[in-house]
């Protein structure tokens, strides 16, 4: 998958040091896969949360932090929308953002 952005995931573990290691490894990991729907996500993700319009959620580091992001399969790009503590997930709209 083509991950767009890295950015949203230095900016968190920015904020959050201890959440660096496991964000990197769920960047390297994702980048070597090729989804193209949301079974396969859910095959390499069991508890990730499918949402309508092809949003996903990813417990990030023992479920500590969240990772909301819109995929497109058709081109294998996935979009970071948020990436925060599981607090803060609590005072988003996963489906709109």
């Amino acid at each position: 998958m083509r991950i767009i952005s890295k950015r949203s995931l230095r900016e968190c573990w920015t904020r959050h040091r201890e959440a660096e290691q496991a964000l990197r490894a769920w960047f390297h990991e994702i980048q070597h896969l090729e989804w193209r729907s949301s079974a396969e996500v859910k095959r390499s993700f069991p508890s990730a949360d499918i949402l309508p319009g092809n949003r996903v959620v990813f417990n990030i580091k023992g479920n500590h932090y969240r990772l909301i992001a819109s995929i497109h399969y058709n081109t294998g790009i996935l979009f970071v929308r948020f990436v925060g503590t599981h607090t803060e997930y609590d005072q988003v709209d996963a489906t709109t953002i």
